[in-house]
């Protein structure tokens, strides 16, 4: 009886301290990462922070591969990377450059800006599912947005939703 009441005690005591201020969440972006220098010039590439860790893990095997010399004097390079929920295909030039990078996952772990913003603007409506768009060229960032299908009953609607969860487009 007494290890039971003090499990319960210390469980009541963790539970507050689990507990979540609401709000906003401050997002830190990531620097860029210099892959390769290429004669004057850098490659580089900005990884995204995305909170599902099997686009971190395509992330990073792609920060970590070497082109390697043998590749270098083609007009172009194509380099695709695939995982279990998507894939990134970068492109390099003929000194070996990093000129675009194109990311593409599906069913992703949503950031919280993206579920919050969607929670507050519909309202007992469910994700179904999402994709995960991210494209940079010369080490800028030109497309980061995620198509999110959503229902409520028989009714379903598309967005389209930038990172910082602003709703950009319906259908």
């Amino acid at each position: 009886m007494k290890s039971t009441s003090i499990i319960l005690l210390v469980l009541a005591l963790t539970a507050n301290s689990y507990a979540q201020e609401k709000g906003q969440i401050k997002a830190i972006e990531l620097p860029g990462v210099v892959i390769k220098r290429v004669g004057k010039d850098f490659s580089i590439y900005l990884p995204d922070n995305n909170p599902d860790q099997r686009v971190r893990a395509i992330e990073e095997k792609f920060i970590a591969y070497d082109l390697g010399k043998e590749n270098e004097g083609y007009e172009e390079y194509l380099l695709v990377m695939k995982g279990n929920k998507g894939q990134l295909a970068a492109t390099y030039d003929e000194k070996g450059k990093l000129t675009r990078v194109v990311e593409n996952y599906k069913n992703v772990i949503l950031p919280s800006q993206v579920i919050y913003a969607i929670y507050r603007t519909y309202p007992k409506w469910t994700i179904v599912n999402d994709k995960f768009l991210y494209t940079q060229e010369s080490g800028d960032i030109i497309k980061k947005q995620y198509n999110i299908k959503i229902k409520k009953d028989k009714e379903v609607k598309h967005l389209t939703v930038k990172a910082n969860g602003e709703i950009v487009k319906i259908r």
